[in-house]
């Protein structure tokens, strides 16, 4: 993406997506990282951004005291230090521009920003003092403003343990800061200066408690917290000028710390993922988007589960889809050879029905019933059927065309049997006939039931030859008689053993087939349980040295209520997991009944 374009659209207080930058997500097929940057507008948001795309321009700076941006723009570049990963980069609206005047619209911006991202930004000037820390106001309203999942308690997600999971790491840049880094003549470092400023009062009144609440907000909420102090980059003067100043001319300091900073970013700015722990690629941050926008415009709060589950049921189709295509693709090689025997075709159905099964695995998630794994079977299932009927029919049409080319001659001259003697020379030109037949290489699968049939349709012209040869005692008669009748059966056998053999590897391939979807599907689950436990347990983490921390400045009940959550969640965690064990299993008892019975009484695949 060569500049930045509007993902999100505010027009009168009124938010929608741009279809062009929907579009272009939908077309980017790599995981992303994205890093949203939000603050008071004119506070220098969109020179950050310019300056993690590594350009000296892209997002409007803007000289005055109007803010620049509207809405939400975004900028996709190459990640700088990841392989095969796209850097997003969303520059919001400035918060508080007097030119808007509607704090509800500044919120669902703040709530758009937390939603997307995987790092949020926060960008501010001065200082970290009380003021600036009210003024991130929009945290307090966060629980009315989110909800996560689509039936809980809002009194549980009002503790913010639930949110903390699926938030953002959150950075504090200071812009223009010129105060000293120390306390009691401490030198500190910008990390401990934005934790001292996060402190909490002790005590219960209505000041303090009003105090604390952005404070208790900001600590629950992003429990991973990072800060960055930027110096003035230039006089004054020269701000207005600041997006076509040459890096030499900002000073030394700035640059500095803006090289820290974005080595940060880059650095530690995780993949952007969901419930569950699950990676977004660019389309899939697609749908979020679209989500989200459209449940804010209809005037509905934005929830993850109810968003996350609709991206899934998006996203699975389209690895059943997928999948289906690799297997088509896998096939196509084998269909040109049409006809080909029953074991060629099964090692190719094979490779390509795994092919098709690791592809859907990759891309698909959630699929906690098994639902779209089966739609994928079924669809394989229903192309395989089609592929083993045309390769039937090609094997019946050529072999067909090879007995009417071989008996054309022998069809053309059956008067030269009529002759005493005559049986004798039918049978010695059938008898090469089939030879020929039998020498003739990759007749595919109807070989011997073709053969049979020609034989059979054969019996009648055969039997009158055989009865009119003059040559022939009754007693020769009734001995070819039986050789020809022996004949026949012996062919009839062989066409039997040749649809035994078929149906034979084709109940291998079922089974084969059924345990590899078994496997595969196992493996998805153990990947997505841990991905879970994952999630949870940095969650825990973070909320355990926010306890540690609360216990060591003398928050004794603060401490005590957090560690009573710890417990709780601990335990909600373990039933949850044990849920999802349970269901996981008998999903699989399901789909091994189905590979135990296949008279279809209990067949899922």
């Amino acid at each position: 993406m060569d500049s930045p374009m509007c993902l999100v659209k505010n027009a009168d207080g009124e938010l929608c997506v741009e279809p062009e930058a929907i579009d272009y997500l939908m077309g980017l097929k790599q995981k992303v990282v994205v890093v949203s940057v939000v603050g008071l507008y004119r506070t220098g948001k969109s020179y950050l951004m310019n300056k993690l795309a590594q350009k000296r321009s892209g997002f409007a700076l803007g000289a005055t005291i109007q803010s620049k941006t509207k809405g939400i723009w975004m900028w996709c570049v190459p990640h700088p230090e990841k392989t095969d990963h796209t850097l997003v980069l969303l520059d919001t609206e400035g918060l508080g521009d007097v030119e808007k005047g509607d704090s509800k619209n500044d919120a669902w911006i703040f709530s758009l920003a937390i939603l997307l991202s995987s790092t949020l930004v926060y960008n501010s000037r001065g200082t970290i003092d009380n003021d600036a820390v009210e003024k991130l106001q929009y945290v307090n309203e966060l629980t009315e403003m989110i909800k996560v999942k689509s039936s809980t308690d809002n009194e549980e997600e009002g503790e913010g343990t639930q949110f903390v999971q699926f938030f953002p790491n959150f950075v504090w840049t200071v812009r223009d800061f010129t105060l000293k880094l120390e306390i009691d003549g401490r030198e500190i470092t910008p990390d401990q200066y934005l934790e001292n400023s996060l402190q909490l009062k002790k005590g219960t009144s209505k000041k303090i408690n009003d105090y604390n609440l952005p404070r208790e907000c900001i600590r629950n909420f992003f429990p991973s917290r990072k800060c960055f102090v930027f110096p003035s980059p230039t006089t004054p003067d020269n701000m207005h000028r600041l997006d076509s100043m040459d890096e030499a001319e900002l000073s030394e300091r700035f640059r500095e710390v803006a090289d820290t900073f974005c080595r940060f970013i880059f650095q530690e700015s995780r993949m952007k993922t969901v419930i569950g722990g699950h990676t977004l690629t660019g389309e899939m941050l697609g749908h979020l988007v679209t989500t989200y926008v459209e449940t804010i415009a209809k005037g509905n709060v934005p929830c993850l589960e109810n968003a996350v589950l609709a991206m899934a049921k998006i996203e699975n189709q389209a690895a059943v889809d997928e999948g289906l295509a690799v297997y088509q693709n896998g096939m196509e090689d084998v269909k040109a050879l049409f006809p080909v025997d029953i074991n060629q075709l099964s090692e190719n159905h094979l490779r390509s029905e795994t092919q098709a099964t690791q592809a859907f695995m990759k891309r698909s998630f959630k699929d906690d019933n098994g639902e779209f794994l089966k739609a994928l079977v079924e669809a394989i299932s229903n192309h395989t059927a089609d592929l083993f009927k045309q390769n039937k029919d090609a094997s019946e049409k050529k072999c067909k065309a090879l007995l009417e080319n071989l008996s054309a001659q022998m069809d053309q001259g059956i008067k030269e049997y009529t002759i005493p003697g005559g049986y004798g020379l039918y049978c010695n030109h059938h008898d090469n006939i089939v030879a020929q037949y039998r020498a003739e290489p990759n007749k595919g699968v109807r070989a011997e039931e073709v053969l049979e049939q020609f034989l059979k349709d054969k019996s009648a012209e055969s039997n009158s030859i055989l009865q009119a040869d003059k040559q022939l005692t009754k007693k020769d008669k009734q001995i070819q008689a039986e050789k020809k009748k022996t004949a026949e059966l012996e062919q009839e056998k062989a066409a039997l053993n040749e649809q035994k053999a078929e149906m034979e590897r084709t109940i291998e391939n079922i089974g084969r087939g059924q345990e590899k979807y078994l496997k595969e599907m196992k493996e998805k689950m153990e990947e997505e349980r841990n991905q879970q436990q994952q999630e949870f347990n940095r969650t825990l983490d973070r909320r355990m040295q926010e306890q540690k921390d609360l216990l060591e400045k003398g928050h004794k009940e603060k401490a005590e209520l957090m560690r009573q959550e710890i417990e709780e969640i601990k335990k909600k965690n373990q039933l949850e997991r044990d849920a999802n064990t349970r269901n996981q299993e008998a999903l699989l008892d399901e789909l091994k009944c189905s590979k135990a019975k296949p008279d279809n009484s209990c067949t899922l695949l």
